[in-house]
């Protein structure tokens, strides 16, 4: 499964927030749109919707900015995903009203799918924002795989594997 960028960003700011969660100054837009690389006004929008949903409070003016409304051990990453995303149905016969597959009723993708989904949403249920935020990886930690560096690619496309001692 695929995020949007809004859940993409969505957590990123989320995350910022929590990695930040002890500071005596709040986090602000510019501090997160300049560290990601995001535009300003599309985190704006992002900040305003996750206010509304109760992750975050937000302060005006000099001084201002946004902290966590939780504590960042009681949001869980599948929370987050679930509020943001806006379509799960990875194939036709999930939408009952526009699914035109003759197949539908003998045919066990939907059910598949179904399970792969629930799986997927119940392992993002057991990862919390501190525990993403617990330990930084260096920037170092996201190396391309030997075959990439080597300029090697699979189908046109470097693989990446994430380098991390446990």
């Amino acid at each position: 499964m695929r995020l949007t960028q809004w859940t993409d960003y969505s957590l990123r700011v989320l995350m910022h927030c929590a990695a930040h969660e002890g500071r005596a100054q709040p986090t602000t837009i510019s501090e997160i749109a300049q560290a990601h690389g995001i535009s300003r006004s599309h985190l704006t929008k992002i900040v305003m919707t996750l206010a509304a949903q109760g992750y975050i409070e937000t302060s005006r003016g000099r001084g201002g900015g946004m902290r966590l409304r939780r504590p960042a051990a009681s949001i869980t990453v599948g929370e987050v995903v679930r509020q943001t995303e806006t379509d799960f149905q990875q194939v036709e016969c999930f939408n009952r009203e526009t699914n035109r597959c003759y197949m539908d009723g003998s045919c066990g993708l939907k059910h598949a799918f179904g399970r792969a989904l629930s799986a997927y949403l119940a392992e993002l249920d057991t990862v919390t924002l501190a525990e993403l935020v617990s330990a930084p990886l260096p920037d170092e930690a996201l190396l391309p795989a030997p075959a990439a560096r080597a300029g090697g690619t699979r189908r046109g496309k470097a693989s990446w594997r994430l380098s991390v001692e446990r």
